[in-house]
């Protein structure tokens, strides 16, 4: 389940071949639209999804997500060992900006840029310049006295004002414009935003005009993702030189819209030797993990499925499991549940094979012949869950673990490198003794608290869903929408991800990251009539499409 405003990743133009201070070649590269008027969701050079024109190379790491000082470190390692000037990197930063507002918004002719303090502010003046020299009308309006700033944002600031660029201090209203520029504060924000400047953010979010984003929404903790005080509401984000963890951590999806890439040809080099904090799963990761199938194979070579739960008056959370693994490619697959619900479980779906079980002995059988279990589903607290739980972690096959399994599991001190836990913000809390809200300020911190107390893979659902196990960068999934934040969602996960390990048990990690992609891609399917009324079986008939990816 991902909220409202999950991003969208685009990979942008390095835009090292561009002088930036040269607006004739600026108006040459992007004076042409690129999509039709009206429309502002034309592509730039997309990684992954979307569908508009691809004009641009794939920036070096347009998968790869890093800590904001992580990249400002990358920042200064371009400047001193590779002897680019600061100001040309804002420079290409300004130009990469302004080449999406025109691509996206062609008909926009007036530009409001809201400049702040610091290189943030910098960026703006650029942007402002370049946007005037193109012939667009550009009005400037500063939170900050423009003579405090320093460096290469004093410099930006002097030329805009020498090629004719004028500016006005925050007054507490926003002049009419087609688009803003949110150039207020950027990656170095760690206190709560207060007086002028929260007005200016919350004047900002009620207005009507589409707002893009310079490096990172105003306002928003580029590391965490939180919102201190007030943060902007973009419709476009443009990042640079590398993602930030807080675009797509906590509140971060909700306030950047799209979330374009620029490297600003910063030599790759520069990256050497640090891993990211994230990698992005994308669907060019799907073909080297789903294979396609021989001619000769047959059902016994893709696994069977055992899936435990169904209690009293929730057979069908078991039953979207079941066929959720069978969609996956599962060669069979067994409903193990209460007595009366069986025949519902068969009733809906004739494929599904149904094991009885009024007491927990009744399990052996099916534990013998399946090869992977999934437990939770509709499994429930009460003494027969617990009594069936205890079976199915007791029989040692790798097992996916969800929903009352979880909460069961909660409080004890189990470890095990064989089973995936699929917790919610909810269960994850249970699991370690805190809060959801505490879950949410740091899913980082506790998609991996989690699998260093329980051991295994473990999936941390909700906007952004992360993926960790072991060492070694989490994966996160940015597809999704709000429409699955409905009943039985993560049953189907459940399936999912017990039938995919099924058939590929060798890679419980990249398994688990598949799963939560095919779910995530599938729901987005399901929800373009609308994601209001998304049902969890609707996802159902889009997993074939995912997990038989078309080969490069």
């Amino acid at each position: 389940m991902v909220a409202r405003g999950e991003p969208r990743i685009e990979a942008g133009l390095g835009f090292g071949q561009i002088d930036a201070g040269n607006a004739n070649l600026l108006e040459a590269q992007f004076g042409t639209p690129l999509a039709q008027p009206g429309n502002e969701t034309g592509g730039l050079g997309q990684v992954g999804i979307g569908h508009g024109p691809i004009i641009a190379a794939m920036p070096a790491r347009a998968n790869f997500v890093y800590s904001p000082g992580v990249v400002r470190a990358f920042d200064q390692t371009a400047i001193r060992e590779y002897g680019i000037p600061g100001y040309v990197l804002m420079c290409r930063a300004g130009a990469a900006t302004l080449a999406a507002v025109r691509q996206r918004w062609p008909g926009a002719t007036r530009l409001l840029v809201l400049c702040g303090a610091g290189n943030n502010a910098g960026d703006g003046f650029v942007i402002a310049r370049l946007a005037r020299e193109v012939g667009l009308a550009v009005e400037v309006v500063t939170l900050a006295e423009p003579g405090t700033l320093a460096g290469d944002a004093a410099t930006a600031c002097a030329e805009f004002v020498a090629a004719g660029g004028t500016s006005r201090p925050w007054s507490g209203t926003l002049p009419p414009a087609d688009l803003v520029i949110d150039a207020l504060l950027g990656t170095g924000l760690t206190r709560p935003v207060t007086g002028a400047w929260r007005e200016a953010i919350d004047r900002l979010n009620a207005g009507h005009a589409p707002v893009v984003a310079v490096d990172v929404p105003s306002g928003l903790d580029a590391g965490t993702g939180a919102v201190l005080g007030a943060a902007v509401e973009a419709r476009l984000t443009v990042t640079f030189v590398a993602l930030k963890t807080g675009l797509f951590l906590g509140a971060g999806p909700d306030h950047c819209g799209e979330v374009l890439l620029a490297d600003l040809d910063v030599p790759v080099d520069v990256y050497s030797g640090v891993p990211p904090v994230l990698r992005r799963f994308g669907p060019e990761d799907l073909s080297g993990r789903l294979p396609p199938r021989r001619a000769s194979a047959h059902k016994g070579l893709f696994g069977h499925v055992l899936v435990v739960g169904g209690n009293t008056g929730f057979s069908g959370a078991a039953r979207l499991a079941g066929e959720a693994s069978l969609r996956a490619g599962a060669g069979l697959v067994t409903v193990a549940t209460r007595p009366a619900s069986a025949p519902f479980v068969t009733a809906a779906r004739p494929e599904l094979m149904t094991l009885a079980v009024a007491d927990p002995a009744d399990l052996d059988a099916g534990l013998a012949r399946a090869s992977v279990l999934a437990v939770g589903p509709g499994l429930g607290q009460d003494d027969w869950a617990r009594a069936v739980l205890e079976r199915v972690l007791a029989a040692g096959k790798p097992v996916v673990v969800d929903a009352d399994a979880l909460n069961l599991v909660a409080g004890t001190n189990r470890q095990r490198q064989d089973w995936i836990l699929t917790p919610h913000p909810g269960e994850a809390a249970r699991l370690l003794g805190a809060t959801t809200a505490d879950i949410q300020r740091d899913r980082l911190g506790a998609v991996h608290a989690l699998a260093d107390r329980y051991g295994g893979t473990v999936v941390l659902k909700g906007r952004g869903t992360l993926v960790a196990g072991g060492a070694g960068a989490a994966w996160l999934i940015d597809r999704g929408n709000p429409g699955m934040a409905t009943a039985g969602m993560g049953d189907v996960l459940t399936g999912l991800t017990a039938g995919l390990l099924a058939q590929f048990p060798q890679d419980p990690l990249g398994i688990a990251a598949t799963a939560a992609f095919v779910h995530a891609a599938a729901g987005d399917d399901a929800a373009e009539g609308g994601a209001r009324g998304l049902l969890a079986g609707d996802l159902l008939g889009s997993l074939r499409k995912w997990v038989n990816p078309v080969r490069p």
